[in-house]
């Protein structure tokens, strides 16, 4: 039991250790992450991924779904579940006729449930709310030299880096037969920064001169996230359960300034500042899932994000104003499909208790870049259960079957947008995860 307390503890305290060291591994390596809050990170784990994406409706007493926190009041009274994933992913970008390759490797999620008491359950997690992490160069030409005949350009050079991760905890309640419901309530904390340099140069050779303009965006956010969730389970007959889910995200402006930083060689820096700059969207999410003879599972979700409404700071370069402002955000739909099947879940040869996954998801764009709507995705996704463990060691009294899994799931993602010059994204991404099952809670009895 003391051994039970100390892991807890230690959960409790790793995501603060750990932020920075996350934040910076986890890039995107995408030019959309400039805008907004960063690029949205996915936030279902390794088992949802492959389905892809879904998780209103998903119960489990043997897994963590911290989609819909009504799912934690399934856990199993005797066993402590902890789950950790990673992934790999290869990115093609291209725009016009130029291309290019990039690998980024990610933390995705760290979490863990127990049962409190009966029909109570509690999870602990850590994740990903969103990255930022680009380099890229552009140049513009802005005249001509009278005296040379030379064109003058000038080249821009972005960078960016930082993101939001978010430390949670969570529980749900059974009240009665068939109705859960739960909250998830956390610390959402990290950093944003985004650099230009823009310098003049002629026949692409960089001017020394004073007139290099060096541009910084920066803030510092600490701040609340929530969403509460509700499931319905009824059973239709001994093959057949259906199962309704739904959550709501609390949205809130976000009590962190944000800073414009500008300076050329010559002269110190103009800063501006944008009081509570940044907002979270209200959110809405519905769900529902079939399972037959607990071997074949089939569900779906869609989601609503009201981004539209939440401001952003923008700089004005006509009044040389820095201020939260709304327009480069737009209403998010996003809709996951998922089935999983295993040929027999309680039968001994391993090959039978393995967990074939699919899915598929597509959404529409958030964000507004240049008056024009961003990228919208599209994406589809596999992987495979494997049982790694004696799942009869880890069998309940009903009989249930509580192994230990590793997930490996393959997604492929397309993300573009409809306007001319826009960078098309093509990533293929590997998902890893350890869902680690073990029987803390059972007491033995010697007679």
């Amino acid at each position: 039991m003391k051994l039970k307390y100390t892991f807890i503890l230690l959960f409790l305290i790793a995501p603060w250790t750990l932020g920075k060291t996350v934040a910076q591994s986890n890039g995107s390596n995408s030019s959309y992450s400039r805008f907004g809050l960063g690029l949205l990170s996915d936030q279902a784990n390794s088992y949802n991924r492959s389905m892809g994406g879904v998780g209103q409706a998903l119960r489990s007493n043997s897994r963590i779904n911290f989609l819909n926190p009504a799912s934690y009041s399934a856990v199993d009274s005797l066993t402590f579940l902890f789950d950790v994933g990673m992934s790999l992913q290869r990115t093609r970008m291209v725009q016009d006729n130029a291309h290019v390759g990039v690998s980024n490797t990610s933390f995705d999620f760290v979490t863990a449930a127990f049962r409190m008491r009966r029909h109570l359950g509690m999870t602990l997690g850590f994740k990903p709310y969103t990255r930022i992490g680009y380099s890229f160069s552009h140049e513009e030409n802005v005249g001509l030299d009278y005296s040379t005949g030379e064109q003058i350009t000038s080249p821009s050079e972005y960078d960016g880096e930082g993101g939001l991760h978010e430390a949670f905890i969570g529980v749900g309640w059974e009240p009665f037969k068939g109705f859960s419901f739960g909250a998830n309530v956390g610390v959402l904390w990290g950093n944003i920064k985004h650099s230009i340099l823009t310098a003049y140069s002629q026949n692409s050779v960089l001017s020394t001169t004073d007139g290099n303009i060096t541009t910084l965006y920066d803030a510092s956010i600490v701040t609340w996230r929530g969403d509460v969730g509700v499931q319905y389970q009824t059973v239709l007959n001994s093959m057949n359960r259906l199962t309704f889910g739904a959550t709501v995200g609390i949205g809130h402006k976000i009590n962190n300034d944000a800073s414009y930083i500008s300076s050329t060689n010559a002269s110190t820096a103009d800063t501006l500042v944008a009081a509570k700059g940044f907002q979270l969207p209200m959110t809405y999410s519905f769900g529902l899932a079939w399972e037959h003879a607990e071997r074949l599972l089939l569900a779906a979700d869609v989601h609503y994000e009201q981004w539209g409404k939440c401001t952003t700071p923008e700089f004005d370069k006509y009044t040389r104003t820095y201020a939260a402002t709304t327009g480069t955000y737009k209403d998010r739909l996003r809709v996951n499909l998922g089935a999983e099947y295993v040929p027999g879940r309680y039968e001994r040869p391993f090959r039978q208790r393995l967990n074939y996954r699919i899915g598929a998801f597509f959404s529409t764009p958030y964000l507004r870049i240049n008056g024009e709507n961003g990228p919208s995705e599209f994406g589809l996704s596999a992987g495979v259960g494997f049982p790694i463990t004696n799942g009869w060691a880890n069998m309940n009294y009903l009989n249930h079957y509580f192994p230990t899994y590793v997930n490996v799931g393959l997604q492929w993602t397309n993300r573009s947008a409809g306007a001319t010059g826009f960078v098309r994204e093509n990533i293929v991404q590997l998902n890893i995860g350890l869902t680690f099952n073990e029987r803390w809670f059972m007491k033995w009895k010697f007679k």
